[in-house]
């Protein structure tokens, strides 16, 4: 077991800190305040990308700094052409600290080019698209040129086991006719989101792990309508936001299944790892950032003549934090490497375990924080809140702690025979 970045990922590490401290974080506090500024003119432009992100995507091109999750052994020929510095794609494990330290910034990774749903769309275009496919989606996804949401999870069913979803994608002649409604389809409002990846029934007859399909949808196609763009916690998340998106008889040529009908789960097994690694390793970034955070005012404030880190446990809420940080970090750097070694199937109940510990833990580390900076904790004037948010969602983004917990459980409990 050896959790030791290479040589080229250690570079490439040292390169994304160095590009956040000096281009990203001297802008990000005013790259939020024009976003809640154009909210409050009620003009509809919060909807619109800042000039500045183009900017920072140029910087982070020209730097090799761009599409950093590419995996290795999948990238072909596009790490060449759309890649990092060095023209190959990481290991998990390699790529995990990068992770981490774009989770310190809440624009860290649309400025790198990798933020989920993204990567996630394109992992499942470059390992199992074909080619026609890849030429018209990947490519410009990977060049970004386009941005994509992946629509999976419904309003009228417990969307939690994914064989209840009702959303259909029948097969009519050449023609796939897909109806329904889906919500919480992250990334449905940035302006240029033109591809959707939408999992639907095809096949309720079929064994239930092989009745669904995943089915590009481009936005434009007829009968795709966002109803509403939906708030997390009171946060809408411009310029991408979460939205509720109606199919009404929308027909799409019958080659725009990816891999086949009735796939869909074969694929979700292949594409949740690797992003359940990244989601993780960011919030142990977030969780990082809100210690600091949460040091800075505690050290810099007094209140009933002693600084407010010496007050009330803090000291030991700080050494707490710490220990909870690197034990996650540690637990998810474990799952990466066992999927790196053995793929999927190797990690199943490791990947599931980081899944329920690094958004319990970052929520903790957040909430001291929050703690710490008193009232002020529960303003935009600090990102602690937003993170708090951000973090609660993903106990139930890819699967809520409960599924996962059952998963470690079965597993565990048939190493017993039971």
């Amino acid at each position: 077991m050896d959790f030791s970045p290479s040589p080229r990922a250690a570079e490439l590490t040292a390169l994304v800190k160095d590009f956040i401290q000096t281009e990203i974080e001297p802008v990000e506090a005013e790259y939020h305040r024009e976003i809640k500024c154009r909210r409050e003119s009620g003009d509809g432009s919060n909807w619109h990308e800042l000039p500045i992100m183009a900017e920072l995507q140029a910087k982070a091109r020209a730097a090799g700094l761009w599409n950093l999750f590419l995996p290795a052994g999948h990238e072909g020929p596009y790490a060449q052409k759309y890649g990092t510095l060095g023209g190959t794609g990481l290991s998990n494990v390699d790529y995990a600290p990068i992770a981490e330290l774009t989770g310190r910034s809440f624009i860290a990774p649309y400025v790198f080019n990798c933020n989920a749903p993204d990567t996630g769309n394109m992992e499942v275009l470059l390992k199992y698209g074909n080619q026609a496919q890849k030429d018209e989606w990947l490519e410009p996804l990977l060049d970004g040129r386009i941005r994509s949401a992946f629509l999976m999870t419904e309003p009228a069913v417990a969307s939690s086991d994914a064989t209840n979803m009702e959303v259909t994608a029948i097969i009519d002649g050449d023609e796939i006719v897909l109806n329904g409604t889906k919500w919480f389809s992250t990334g449905v409002g940035h302006e240029d989101c033109e591809i959707f990846i939408v999992m639907a029934l095809t096949d309720p007859e079929a064994d239930r792990h092989r009745r669904h399909s995943m089915v590009l949808v481009p936005r434009r196609t007829p009968g795709v309508k966002v109803e509403r763009l939906l708030t997390t916690m009171g946060y809408f998340d411009e310029p991408h936001g979460h939205g509720e998106v109606s199919l009404t008889d929308v027909r799409v040529p019958l080659d725009n299944f990816i891999a086949g009908p009735g796939e869909a789960f074969a694929i979700a097994q292949g594409r949740l790892g690797p992003g359940r690694i990244h989601h993780c390793m960011r919030l142990i970034g977030l969780a990082e950032r809100s210690l600091e955070l949460a040091i800075e005012r505690g050290t810099s404030r007094t209140a009933f003549g002693k600084p407010i880190i010496n007050l009330g446990g803090n000291r030991e809420r700080v050494a707490q934090a710490r220990i909870a940080i690197e034990s996650t970090r540690l637990l998810v750097l474990n799952a990466a490497w066992k999927l790196d070694v053995g793929g999927s199937m190797n990690a199943i109940s490791e990947v599931s375990q980081i899944k329920v510990a690094a958004p319990r833990m970052a929520l903790d580390v957040i909430d001291f924080a929050m703690q710490i900076h008193g009232g002020a904790g529960l303003t935009d004037d600090f990102p602690l809140a937003a993170a708090w948010t951000g973090a609660r969602s993903l106990r139930f983004a890819d699967g809520p702690d409960e599924v996962h917990l059952g998963l470690i459980a079965r597993l565990e409990l048939m190493r017993y025979g039971k």
